[in-house]
């Protein structure tokens, strides 16, 4: 019984897909007093699909913490 239980879980594991983390890294910046930042930031796969996304994504989590996002330099 054990036996058959381990292989129906690792035959459930194996079964679920991958998760590929989407991230871009990006600068941004605060202005009083001025500082500027280089980071990555991970995003949901949606917006991973479109530059657009992935700026509007970036941007409205990084507004959150009082930054203002300058470039997104690339997504991976």
């Amino acid at each position: 019984m054990k036996q058959a239980f381990l292989i129906t879980a690792f035959a459930t594991f194996m079964a679920l897909p991958a998760h590929a983390a989407c991230f871009a890294d990006y600068k941004a910046k605060t202005d009083d007093p001025l500082r500027l930042h280089y980071g990555i930031i991970e995003l949901s796969d949606a917006a991973c699909s479109s530059a657009s996304r992935a700026h509007t994504e970036a941007e409205s989590r990084l507004q959150q913490g009082g930054w203002t996002l300058l470039q997104i330099l690339s997504t991976f």
